[in-house]
């Protein structure tokens, strides 16, 4: 099986688990589903370090990690509202509805391909001497401007070969400037928007 069907199939059974807890929450006499959710805990171990997968890939795994990880947490506190019985109105209404996932994010990432800050607000930086022999480094750096850009509600553009032809061309160019042998890129939220910055990185020692 391909890393694309096995994506898929992860993607599958979290539709599943997922309709399978809705049951579970309306069923008092209903099981949990721990055989599926093992499943999916599998697949989502065997994909977290993302050496094998291209940049698509882990792009697409993190979105059905962090899908995996808001559910997971509302179906913690759900469980726990079940066995302690309702003790306030809000109670049975977020287990009988749940959360809207823009109301809510899990109080921690279960799985993912880091390459971005959970909350937007600490910078993600990466240091790059050669776009074209890095191109991880910056795969990595657009996929964190995106993610950045996609929580303050601005619109992605441009594709990732721009992107790299732009990191290449302003690498090329600081490192003249500053005769320096690396170039750090940080990308933050400041105001409310993402923001990219360049400069010239210290050297080590």
């Amino acid at each position: 099986m391909t890393i694309d069907e096995e994506l898929g199939l992860l993607d599958s059974q979290l539709r599943r688990l997922k309709i399978e807890y809705e049951i579970y929450f309306s069923n008092p006499t209903k099981r949990p589903p721990t055989d599926i959710e093992w499943k999916v805990l599998a697949l989502l171990r065997k994909f977290s370090d993302g050496n094998r997968m291209s940049f698509s890939q882990r792009f697409r795994y993190n979105e059905i990690a962090q899908r995996y990880a808001i559910y997971s947490d509302l179906w913690r506190k759900k469980s726990r509202i079940r066995e302690e019985g309702y003790r306030r109105p809000v109670d049975a209404i977020l287990s009988i509805q749940g959360l809207r996932p823009e109301e809510h994010k899990p109080q921690h990432k279960v799985y993912g391909v880091s390459h971005a800050p959970a909350d937007g607000n600490e910078p993600f930086v990466v240091h790059c001497a050669d776009a074209n022999a890095e191109s991880e480094k910056v795969e990595k750096l657009f996929a964190a401007l995106s993610d950045a850009k996609k929580k303050t509600g601005e619109n992605v553009s441009g594709s990732l070969d721009s992107f790299k032809s732009f990191v290449q061309k302003k690498t090329e160019e600081i490192r003249k400037q500053h005769g320096c042998r690396t170039v750090e890129y940080v990308v933050e939220v400041q105001d409310g928007k993402a923001k990219l910055r360049a400069k010239a990185a210290k050297a080590k020692g």
